[in-house]
């Protein structure tokens, strides 16, 4: 891996230095006056291929930098009203300057043709207009097919295969991350373009400061004043179906808003919309997707790898409003205030045949097992958010104040037939499962920076309160399967579980910033405090009576943290370098009190958690990165706990090691990147290397009997690693409005686990399992709206895995494809044929599966009014079952499953802007 990571090295540093020149000059006309926006470009001789550009600024400056093997290459100037050079020039280093005579040109007909792409400076502008097609209604219909651009089944928009880190509307940020609901409704036809701005620093005060690795996108919009948003109200049959979307926007320059309610049963999860995909820069202060502490599960069917509106069977109602207002004459202010409600039931149904070898540590016996499940879960969550903001280039403050509240409710009714190795008859067992999970959540986040001569003073101070309680019930208590190794479980009719966790968590951090030139210095020392409570208790019920079963099944534990740390940031910017280097030494207080057992463990560690990343622009369209870094995590809340826990039907878990011993994990992970983005011919395309070591103290053992398993921690060190690389391609060609992307992953990865057999009572005496497993992913991507009465869409994903089991010499492979297929007829503006193909497949050694689905659907355009009037048939050939088969090396298993998913359906949608 050295060698490797050496010779890339090497290979990129050789070429940025011993290969790359630069021209300079100044552009002036025949009076001597400078020449701005002149384009300046460098060809090798004979090609018709742009090396590098250049535009000329206001005092006539150009300067082009570009990488070549030829000894003699072209330079050409061009200006409006000038006449052309053409100048032929060594390749090296000089500086020339250029003088252009007049031409007038006698226009006969004047035609404005908009450039697809534009660049300038970390700015790269797309033309909406020119990669849309005729079935596009939003922003997300065409963001997709812009190349360079992703947008992931979650809605999360990718640069380059990295996230953004902010989404503006005429470069005011009022989804604060939240921006699936503007992607989704803003129509396209009120957009004027989409800017990618690159290395995007959102914080103003910081820019030319603080370098950022990450991109943001800006949605440009035709007016500054825009009432706009986008409506659709449906209804459809077997079973009865309805959809309801409203979404009214208004962008202005000093206010912007937007109000959602989107309601359906016909599978779109619009709940989503409402998730944060962005979380802006650290200096912002913390803001992250509140999560519900997850101490006990149902039993769950199984979700198919499809569009959710295949398999979704729910009924959600959706409800938010986002407001963004200046309140002062001062514009730099900005309050925001976020609001929503979610009301979701969702049914799910599934059956699975796993077959086990002789031998496996999960059924030794081996055989065939069955089981289905059948689930409803109902989702209540509410959220409040108000966010106060100063962003200007001399200060910066910015609270956040969010409140979460859940209520949720899960039920499962659960069969398994498993073959008795005995008595050689089929054993059944059934249970009906349910979980009630409330929770509430309080948090607050400051930051400030304030500048004083020339340092940059910052403040940071978070707050976060959360409680969260769950109950978990199985009937019959028999059905846990543990009455042999837990003989106390003997003579209940049911089993409820109890818990209830408290989480109070403040980070307080000052750092100041030192400017010289292009470097910016920040030491900064803060303090991380977190205080956790749990208490837990398993109960066994008789005619409706609940009794604590013993005490070996009650948990009352604290864990406590304190984390004290100092660092210092070294930050370079210059135009084409940008540099973070981040030095944080880190103290560790770590205090876990086991009331219950009296047990009490401390940790007390410092430790040097630097990172590390860089990134150099040359040659005019590459860009090259090395990030690199090194963490501890001592463990967390819930990781340890002393007395014994149902925290599935299946499983009962005791987080407690062998001995005093506290976990301790280190991770490295190192990368790098080659970029290249060339808006003149639409090419961009990345090669990407990481490497990942994980070193683990403690390791997770079960002890299995038969389905059910016990869970404990066992002292035992492993080391694990991960390798992938990754190349990506993507070139639009406007001659042919088409579309092409292709990219390639390959991950390597190793993991170790111990499965005890029923009756060992000394896990050392077990040894390592050791597997590791292969994944290549092969994606491509085509879209094409050459024809004005024709537009299609197609992406295609294939991926080939092996999985080795080491100790057990167990080796499966598996691959499996899947693609979509979109193509629009339109014999005329008012009029759209639609046909859509999914086809998923998966398959291992004798065992394979496809799954096909078709929809038809029919759009009628009132082109004067901008509404649509779709008629769709879903799922033509009534596909009632996903069947899909997947590989266990640890276990010895192959699985096999059976999703029940939406039958035929039939939806007739009315579809319209607001404005």
């Amino acid at each position: 891996m050295k060698k490797i990571l050496s010779l890339l090295f090497v290979l990129a540093f050789s070429l940025i230095v011993f290969a790359q020149k630069t021209v300079t000059g100044i552009i002036t006309d025949a009076d001597g006056k400078a020449l701005a926006s002149a384009s300046v470009t460098i060809e090798e001789p004979g090609k018709n291929a742009i090396l590098a550009y250049g535009i000329s600024n206001a005092k006539g400056e150009y300067k082009v930098t570009f990488t070549s093997a030829e000894s003699n290459l072209d330079l050409k100037i061009k200006a409006f009203n000038q006449k052309p050079i053409t100048q032929s020039i060594k390749n090296d280093d000089q500086k020339l300057n250029f003088s252009l005579d007049s031409q007038a040109t006698e226009i006969q007909e004047v035609r404005l043709k908009t450039k697809l792409i534009t660049k300038k400076g970390d700015t790269i502008s797309y033309d909406l207009k020119s990669f849309e097609n005729k079935n596009d209604r939003t922003l997300a219909d065409v963001l997709k097919k812009i190349p360079g651009i992703e947008v992931n089944k979650d809605g999360t928009v990718l640069y380059q295969g990295e996230a953004i880190n902010k989404f503006y509307v005429n470069g005011k940020d009022l989804m604060e991350g939240g921006y699936g609901t503007i992607n989704n409704s803003l129509p396209k036809d009120a957009v004027s373009k989409v800017e990618v701005l690159e290395n995007h620093q959102p914080v103003s005060i910081l820019r030319d400061k603080v370098p950022s690795e990450q991109a943001a996108l800006n949605i440009k919009l035709k007016k500054s004043v825009t009432m706009t948003g986008r409506g659709e109200v449906g209804a459809g049959f077997s079973p009865l179906l309805w959809n309801v979307k409203l979404t009214p926007m208004f962008f202005g320059q000093k206010n912007q808003w937007v109000i959602n309610y989107k309601a359906n049963n016909n599978g779109e999860s619009v709940e989503k919309e409402g998730n944060l995909l962005s979380f802006g820069s650290r200096w912002e202060g913390r803001r992250s997707q509140t999560t519900q502490k997850s101490w006990l599960n149902v039993e769950s069917a199984d979700t198919p790898n499809l569009p959710e509106k295949r398999y979704l069977l729910n009924n959600v109602h959706f409800v938010s409003a986002n407001l963004l207002t200046s309140p002062f004459k001062n514009k730099e202010w900005e309050l925001k205030a976020n609001a929503s409600y979610t009301n979701n039931a969702v049914e799910r149904v599934s059956s699975s045949i796993n077959v086990y070898e002789v031998g496996s540590p999960s059924f030794t016996p081996g055989g065939t097992i069955t089981s289905s499940a059948s689930n409803n879960f109902y989702t209540n969550a509410a959220k409040g958010e108000l966010i106060f903001t100063k962003n200007a280039k001399k200060g910066f403050f910015k609270n956040t104040t969010t409140w979460n509240g859940y209520w949720n409710d899960s039920r499962a009714d659960v069969i398994q037939n498993t073959p008795n190795s005995v008595t050689n008859l089929i054993d059944n067992r059934a249970s009906g499962q349910s979980l009630e999970s409330p929770t509430g959540s309080f948090q607050n986040s400051l930051s400030t920076i304030i500048p004083w001569k020339d340092k940059l003073f910052n403040v940071m101070s978070y707050f976060k309160y959360q409680k969260d309680r769950q109950t978990l019930e199985v009937n019959p208590a028999s059905y846990t399967n543990f009455q042999n190794i837990n003989p106390e479980f003997n003579g209940y009719d049911k089993l409820k579980q109890y818990t209830n966790s408290n989480t109070l968590e403040a980070n307080h951090s000052l750092s100041v910033g030192f400017n010289f030139k292009k470097w910016t210095l920040i030491p900064e020392v803060g303090i991380n405090m977190n205080f956790n409570r749990l208490n837990s208790a398993l109960y066994g019920g008789k005619n409706d009576s609940f009794t604590a079963i013993n005490n070996s099944y009650i948990n009352d534990v604290d864990w406590n943290e304190i984390q004290s740390y100092t660092q210092i940031s070294v930050n370079y910017k210059s135009d084409r370098l940008n540099l973070n280097v981040t030095l944080p030494y880190n103290f560790y207080g770590i205090a876990y009190k086991d009331h219950l057992n009296n047990k009490n463990s401390d940790l007390n560690k410092s430790v040097f958690e630097p990172t590390f990343f860089a990134s150099y622009d040359f040659a005019s369209f590459f860009k090259y990165w090395v990030f690199a870094s090194q963490n501890y995590n001592f463990g967390s809340f819930g990781y340890l706990y002393g007395g014994k826990m149902l925290t599935n039907p299946l499983s009962i878990s005791l987080r407690s090691p062998e001995s005093d011993i506290m976990p301790q994990f280190r991770s490295r992970n190192i990368g790098t990147r080659l970029e290249y983005r060339n808006p003149l011919n639409n090419l961009f395309f990345n090669v990407r290397y990481n490497y990942g070591t994980n070193r683990k103290n403690i390791l997770e053992s079960f002890t299995r009997s038969g389905l059910s398993s016990n869970l404990a921690l066992i002292d035992e060190t492993t080391n694990t690693k991960s390798q992938t690389e990754g190349a990506e391609i993507g070139k639009y060609f406007p001659k042919f409005k088409s579309n092409l992307s292709l990219s390639f992953t390959n991950t390597d990865a190793n993991n170790f686990f111990k499965n005890i057999p029923v009756g060992v009572t000394d896990p050392k005496l077990v040894p390592l399992t050791e597997t590791t497993n292969n994944i290549q992913t092969l994606t491509a991507k085509f879209n094409n709206a050459y024809f004005s009465w024709f537009s299609i869409d197609y992406n295609i994903s294939m991926n080939w895995n092996q999985n080795y089991n080491k100790t057990e010499d167990f080796r499966q492979k598996s691959s499996g494809w899947n693609h979509n297929l979109a193509a629009y007829i339109y014999p005329s503006d008012n009029h759209t044929f639609g046909f859509n193909w999914d086809d998923i497949s998966s398959s291992t050694t004798g065992l394979s599966f496809r799954n096909s689905f078709y929809d038809l659907s029919y759009q009628y355009t009132w082109v004067k009014r901008k509404i649509d009037f779709e008629f769709k048939w879903l799922n033509i050939a009534n596909r009632k079952l996903y069947e899909t088969v997947n590989v266990d090396t640890a276990n010895k298993l192959v699985m096999s499953n059976q999703i029940y998913i939406r039958p035929s359906q039939f939806m007739f949608t009315v579809k319209f802007n607001f404005k």
